[in-house]
């Protein structure tokens, strides 16, 4: 955890001498064709472009892939060693504790019947938010889920699902005409028809901004909290300790961040495939 306080130090005093003490906040949390691994250097990603669109390799798609590999080698490796052993050992009993947790305590009691088509799909969503939300604290690395277009892509992802359950369960038709409440004076159609549309569209866009902005904030913070040391440099040894001291806090309270957002996520998807799924509740 110092070590990951101290590269960003490292990366505020080196953009903060080179662009005059602005923008370094931003540099650090937005996205770039460039990974900083100062003092050591910086990589260069390459520059791609497909009939004049841009495709370029970024550093969230960067991280994006490393976190999907490395998920991937996990559950593989989970998954031999229960083939080995039904006993579960060192990691596959870490992942065993949270896949049970994710399907007794999430999936089954919000989907409720049926929620085991659903599992791996919510599954796959938890593991990769929390395994993104941690990765972003290791050193050299960057939140990927602090990007609106990878948190608006999950919350696409979730959609469609809310609505292959719903059309699954109640058929096409059944599942749209369930949108509108029984016994509804048909002078209110035109009003409630557009709201339980738009109802659709607000559940995704109220979990891609509220992971996108839960994960972005604590960063912020914790720069903003290191940036008072250039800005009182002239008394840098009395702000230097008290800066770093609140950087890391809020650093550990990241990690309990990470972990709750990826079950507020995760929770409110099946929340939300459970409704479209059981439209008689």
């Amino acid at each position: 955890m110092i070590e990951n306080i101290q590269d960003t130090v490292a990366v505020a005093d080196t953009v903060h001498k080179s662009e005059g003490g602005s923008g370094w906040i931003l540099h650090h949390v937005m996205d770039s064709n460039k990974i900083d691994f100062e003092p050591f250097g910086t990589l260069t990603l390459p520059h791609l472009s497909i009939f004049g669109i841009d495709i370029s390799i970024t550093k969230h798609i960067f991280f994006s892939w490393v976190i999907s590999l490395l998920l991937i080698v996990l559950l593989i490796i989970v998954a031999k060693n229960y083939k080995k052993s039904l006993i579960p050992k060192g990691i596959s009993n870490l992942f065993e504790l949270i896949i049970i947790f994710v399907r007794d305590e999430i999936v089954k009691p919000t989907i409720g019947k049926g929620y085991e088509f659903f599992l791996p799909f919510l599954l796959t969503t938890f593991f990769f938010i929390l395994i993104a939300n941690l990765f972003g604290l290791i050193p050299y690395s960057t939140t990927v889920t602090g990007n609106i277009a990878v948190t608006a892509t999950l919350a696409v992802i979730s959609f469609v699902a809310i609505q292959i359950g719903g059309i699954r369960s109640n058929g096409f038709f059944g599942y749209f005409k369930g949108l509108i409440p029984s016994g509804m004076p048909s002078w209110l159609l035109t009003i409630i028809i557009p709201l339980e549309i738009l109802g659709l569209f607000t559940k995704p866009f109220a979990l891609c901004i509220r992971l996108f902005a839960n994960m972005i904030a604590g960063h912020v913070v914790i720069l903003s909290l290191i940036g008072l040391i250039f800005i009182f440099k002239a008394i840098w040894f009395v702000v230097a300790p008290v800066s770093v001291g609140f950087a890391l806090f809020i650093f550990f309270l990241e990690i309990l961040v990470a972990l709750i957002q990826a079950y507020i996520f995760t929770m409110l998807t099946a929340l939300f495939i459970g409704m479209a799924v059981h439209q008689e509740h």
